[in-house]
């Protein structure tokens, strides 16, 4: 075997790896700029930038595997596999997944923000509170007997939540 049997390849990953940090740049920089924009608190910004990060990272080595020759269908079986071992070790894996996808579709859509009065509609426990925090897994709010309620974001995203009102403006 020659060098020149691998330069296509060799070529091709240096090309992705100066990419990545200038890709993970942009996508911290639009980040910002949406967060900002839509005045979503600094500490939920610094959240989505570390998951687009991480989910970034992960698309690079998938594209550098493929590069290096390993097939996607390969690739996916692996980690099928993975994710079923953490799966069985871990059930909880797909929920905590589920929670992290909700987080982000809360950061882009923002239809609540912290300081925000709510009131979840639910027949068995209506709750009346002013969100605290949304955090990656868990959006925080206090009722108005001033306890704290912690609600995973994908069981958050399916109850209908009606806004009162903003209480920082």
């Amino acid at each position: 075997m020659d060098i020149k049997d691998y330069l296509l390849q060799t070529v091709a990953s240096v090309i992705v790896l100066i990419l990545l940090p200038f890709l993970k740049l942009l996508a911290r920089k639009l980040i910002s700029k949406y967060g900002k924009l839509v005045q979503i608190q600094d500490v939920r910004i610094k959240q989505m930038k570390q998951v687009i990060s991480i989910l970034m990272n992960f698309t690079f080595i998938f594209i550098i595997a493929i590069i290096w020759g390993v097939k996607p269908n390969n690739i996916l079986l692996g980690l099928s596999s993975i994710f079923a071992i953490i799966g069985v070790a871990m059930f909880a894996q797909w929920s905590m997944l589920s929670n992290i996808t909700a987080g982000i579709i809360m950061f882009f859509t923002a239809p609540f923000r912290i300081g925000d009065r709510i009131h979840i509609i639910d027949k068995d426990i209506p709750i009346v509170a002013t969100i605290e925090s949304i955090q990656t897994f868990y959006t925080h709010i206090r009722t108005e007997e001033k306890e704290l309620i912690v609600i995973p974001n994908n069981l958050f995203l399916q109850k209908i939540v009606s806004i009162k009102k903003n209480t920082q403006n």
